[in-house]
């Protein structure tokens, strides 16, 4: 089979290998029994409770009961607290700080319990993935419970959940140290690798991801592999590896030409993963290979970077793949979990066990999760070539037909802000220094005299980012925050700075002002700038959409818009939602001037069925991890990770007032 026709059909899911799949216990979908378990609420994440005792009458009546500071939990400050924490009976645990404490606190009074830190050294300084994390995994094996998580040096660690002290059984004295036995040679304070996600406990068996270096410039294409590995929950033994860049003898090797495999490194799984715990399968949202910007060192496509890619839960062999972009040159990988839920799907005959996976580039891609087939036609249509030197573009990429896309892609002088005719003279001014065009418009050589770089919509960014999407299981309505921001991709050839032939850069002797992808303080596109968009699984239409985050007071006050009647922007940032029986509840990004006059930001809670706006809540600072919701003697809590804005992290507990 040639490389192009293997490509088509992996596209479409088809390539399949059906062996022994093995089963488990079934999962009901959702947070149960009034506990939140999972990082994601459910194996699926779902982010989704059958809770009701908040509603859309009493939403904005919530009270702070309880805050959690997470200041010295470390040398430092932490101003980036992105957890969801857990809660199980009765106790909420969450990874804090600067050196990736975990705690556990009362729920109903956030009181300290206990405390684990692992001091790892030079080890977690030099980390690529280093702070609180966005938190850890809860075991259930019979007895007291475990607590599962992974250190910034990249150390898996089961705590007993009542005592926080080590289990001695699990790896040597509780720590299985991640960077032996990955089929690889890791340096453990040079290897660029760690994770910021959580395990996944899925029965007797715990699945660890792998994060590598942000960033655009790295300094070789030679890195660290981002393999991921099944671990014995009760041992800590290595029960299976996933190769994501596939060996000399293993099927998608010949998606890497010139052996390019050999040194390439990333494509690890730096997002949530889920499971299905019926099926056995558990399903793996993968990142892209080194560079994140030129592929001229890896032709190919890259098997298995920007994929879906479901395996054994007991062995770790592939059972299906969906490569959603071919070669990616973007960055636009996969940043967050696959959803999970069963729905009767317009059409179809009966039930479909349905994954709904969310990306950077604003599609949802909705496929059947037991063979990766899509609902909808996934169409591979033609794409421009590269005029980078050495780049080989693929041919062509898989644009879904439906759902659209729920957030804008591509750049054209209609995505321009026009609240004024000056400001969009100058808009247009400044991006004449730029390339634009539809996605998937490749990077450029950023040249001084011509063109700066490709203006690109969604940015590196997204679109969505980690915190991911949520489901109604009941409904089959999936709910995603999406955000709107430009970035420009132009290339450099700068060999005191890496061994590749280009890594992102600004044209040399352009200053940042003109380069700016701003407008007198204003982004270049038009708003809005962030939003909440509510998807239908079952026909593949958006039923609403509406923008989420009030209006940035630079925008509010600046002297060019005073008199304009602008309606309500959103906000940029990274936003979970939270779905209950009745309601969508998510957090604002950063801060504003509430109409009490205080600087802060607001929990806000809209209708499920609307989208109307049914609530909020004030918060100190804008919210930086996704929000959780218990019940907990007889009171329905929600609890959020806030900081930022000079603020460090911060556990917020609202429930109604006794």
């Amino acid at each position: 089979m040639t490389l192009r026709s293997c490509r088509f059909t992996r596209a479409l899911g088809v390539c399949l290998v059906f062996g022994s799949v093995t089963s488990t216990a079934v999962a009901q979908p959702g947070a149960r029994d009034g506990e939140w378990r999972h990082y994601g609420g459910d194996e699926a994440n779902t982010r989704y409770s059958p809770l009701d005792q908040i509603t859309a009458d009493n939403f904005s009546e919530l009270e702070l009961v309880w805050r959690m500071k997470t200041d010295n939990f470390g040398p430092v400050p932490e101003y980036n607290f992105q957890s969801t924490p857990l809660m199980v009976g009765g106790v909420v645990y969450s990874t804090v700080g600067t050196r990736r404490s975990v705690v556990a606190v009362d729920a109903g009074t956030g009181e300290y319990l206990w405390m684990h830190r692992l001091d790892e050294g030079e080890r977690a300084e030099e980390a690529p993935r280093r702070l609180s994390g966005r938190g850890l995994a809860y075991r259930d094996n019979g007895g007291s419970g475990q607590i599962i998580y992974v250190t910034p040096g990249y150390r898996m660690i089961a705590l007993d959940a009542v005592t926080g002290q080590r289990i001695p059984s699990f790896g040597t004295d509780g720590i299985v140290d991640l960077m032996q036995n990955m089929d690889q040679d890791i340096d453990p304070i040079a290897g660029e690798i760690g994770l910021h996600a959580t395990p996944l406990v899925a029965g007797d068996t715990i699945i660890v991801g792998a994060a590598h270096v942000p960033g655009s410039a790295p300094e070789s294409m030679r890195n660290t592999k981002g393999y991921v590995r099944g671990f014995d929950a009760d041992t800590g033994a290595r029960k299976w590896i996933f190769h994501t860049i596939p060996g000399g003898d293993e099927f998608g090797n010949d998606t890497w030409l010139n052996e390019s495999w050999r040194y390439t490194g990333n494509n690890g799984v730096w997002g949530q993963i889920s499971v299905d715990l019926e099926l056995g399968i558990v399903y793996l949202p993968t990142e892209m290979p080194t560079n994140d910007y030129y592929g001229g060192h890896r032709h190919g496509d890259n098997l298995f970077s920007d994929s879906i890619v479901a395996v054994d839960l007991e062995t770790g062999e592939r059972v299906w793949h969906f490569q959603a972009i071919h070669h990616d040159v973007w960055d636009w990988d996969f940043p967050c979990a696959p959803v999970l839920v069963d729905v009767e799907i317009e059409g179809r005959p009966g039930i479909t066990k349905v994954i709904a996976q969310p990306s950077k580039q604003s599609w949802l891609y909705v496929l059947d999760r037991e063979t990766g087939e899509p609902i909808w036609p996934i169409e591979e249509r033609p794409m421009p070539a590269s005029d980078v030197p050495g780049e080989l573009l693929a041919l062509t990429q898989p644009f879904p037909t439906r759902p659209p896309a729920y957030d804008r892609q591509g750049v054209s002088e209609d995505d321009l802000i026009d609240f004024t005719p000056e400001l969009r003279a100058e808009a247009l001014e400044r991006v004449s220094n730029f390339g634009m065009g539809p996605i998937f418009t490749p990077p450029v050589v950023a040249d001084p005299d011509g063109s700066y770089g490709t203006l690109m919509l969604p940015s590196t960014g997204g679109g969505t980012n980690w915190p991911g999407g949520s489901v109604d299981p009941e409904t089959g309505i999936f709910y995603q925050y999406s955000f709107t921001t430009m970035v420009s991709l132009g290339l450099v050839n700068d060999p005191e700075r890496s061994d590749m032939d280009f890594i992102r850069g600004n044209p040399a002797g352009v200053a940042p002002r003109d380069r700016a992808l701003t407008i007198r303080g204003l982004p270049l596109v038009k708003p809005p700038w962030g939003r909440i968009s509510a998807i239908d699984l079952k026909t593949g239409d958006i039923l609403w959409q509406i923008a989420h985050g009030e209006t940035p007071d630079n925008v509010r006050e600046h002297p060019d818009l005073q008199g304009l009647d602008i309606p309500r922007t959103g906000r940029i940032g990274r936003v979970g939602t939270l779905i209950t029986k009745t309601l969508v509840i998510a957090g604002e990004p950063g801060t504003f001037t509430t109409p009490s006059g205080e600087r802060g930001a607001m929990l806000r809670a809209y209708d499920k069925v609307t989208g109307a706006e049914v609530g909020v809540v004030f918060m100190p600072v804008g919210v930086s991890g996704s929000p959780m919701t218990y019940m907990h003697e007889g009171a329905q809590y929600i609890v959020v990770a806030t900081s930022g804005g000079g603020q460090a992290g911060e556990l917020l507990a609202f429930r109604l007032g006794e």
